[in-house]
């Protein structure tokens, strides 16, 4: 049975996604202090963790981080649940390694569908995500290993969720990818368009690829009103 762990300094939110995960047939816990709470992922290590953000002298943005530092819970799934929506809110959130991300007040259908595909995802291999050894096309080298990419050469950390998606976008390198079809590939949603947790994943990983890039804005193209592509020698600037 997967266990799933809530920390959020509000018990009232705690108590809401317990009973429903449970319906569910869900494991959960929670702990209203985050100290606490990152103990019990260590201690459980559960299948996933819902960390709030705002919890008082620690946030949630620490706790992740400290997730992602920590070995044996370091891949845990970790969905970001807070009252705090704006782009530079999700772009933290996303660069301490946290995996999706909801805004309160929050509809708790879309919560549990968010579980649900971050389950599934890291329960199982999506068939476009089978990168076991080094892949390389163009300037651009995936790691596998070590979550890294390597432009030419010179390397970056990336999180999961970053590595995925450049991943799928390499697999199909040259053509558009939707936001749909990078939803459905890495986060495995079935229906509709997150288009804001696709476009802040690829604004915190065009930054990364920048900083070890001879320019910027060289390797992925956004096609508006499509999706992204991905040409992995580069587009030279005129």
């Amino acid at each position: 049975m997967n266990k799933i762990l809530i920390i959020d300094d509000d018990i009232a939110i705690c108590e809401l996604i317990k009973v429903n995960l449970e319906l569910l047939g869900y494991n959960c816990e929670y702990s209203t202090d985050p100290i606490k709470g990152f103990a019990l992922v260590k201690q459980d290590e559960p299948s996933l963790v819902i960390l709030d953000v705002m919890m008082g002298e620690v946030n949630g943005y620490e706790i992740a981080k400290k997730i992602r530092q920590t070995k044996n819970i370091s891949s845990t799934p970790i969905i970001m649940l807070t009252a705090l929506g704006e782009l530079n809110n999700k772009l933290e959130g996303f660069s301490s390694g946290v995996d999706d991300y909801i805004t309160k007040p929050f509809e708790i259908e879309e919560l549990k569908a968010r579980v649900l595909a971050l389950l599934n995802r890291s329960g199982q291999e999506l068939p476009s995500l089978r990168v076991k050894e080094v892949l390389s096309k163009g300037d651009i080298t995936l790691i596998p290993e070590s979550y890294s990419v390597q432009i030419v050469d010179k390397q970056t950390q990336l999180t999961p969720i970053e590595f995925d998606i450049l991943n799928v976008l390499m697999q199909k390198e040259g053509s558009m990818v939707s936001a749909k079809e990078l939803l459905k590939e890495v986060w495995g949603y079935n229906e509709g368009d997150d288009v804001d947790t696709i476009r802040v994943h690829i604004t915190h990983l065009r930054a990364k690829i920048d900083k070890i890039s001879s320019q910027k804005n060289k390797y992925i193209q956004t096609i508006y009103g499509g999706g992204y592509r991905l040409l992995a020698s580069g587009v030279e600037k005129k």
